[in-house]
């Protein structure tokens, strides 16, 4: 199993495929497949059926899951940085490595 730099919570940016340029809040993690879902990026129209939960059925739009590796985090100030471990004290944090802030 790979170690993931993007965590649920994360506010990252796409920086290659159909949506680059785009930013959101990550959602979800799927470690195993190496993909993300991140809130209003790659949305998808999904056919419903009418069932219990909703009775109309029809058309809805959601997010599908996109690659960890177009993936890039942002820092506090809007930019994007890669990702560094390091120990502070007993704990082990993560940090920007272009400004240098934990995160």
């Amino acid at each position: 199993m790979t170690k993931l730099k993007i965590k649920t919570g994360d506010t990252v940016k796409v920086i290659a495929g159909d949506h680059k340029g785009s930013e959101g809040k990550v959602q979800s993690v799927f470690i195993a497949k190496n993909k993300a879902i991140v809130e209003g990026v790659n949305m998808v129209k999904k056919h419903t059926k009418p069932s219990a939960q909703s009775p109309q059925g029809g058309i809805v739009e959601k997010e599908a899951a996109i690659s960890i590796s177009n993936l890039s985090l942002l820092t506090s100030k809007g930019e994007t940085t890669r990702v560094g471990y390091r120990m502070e004290g007993d704990k082990k944090v993560r940090f920007s490595k272009k400004s240098n802030e934990v995160i």
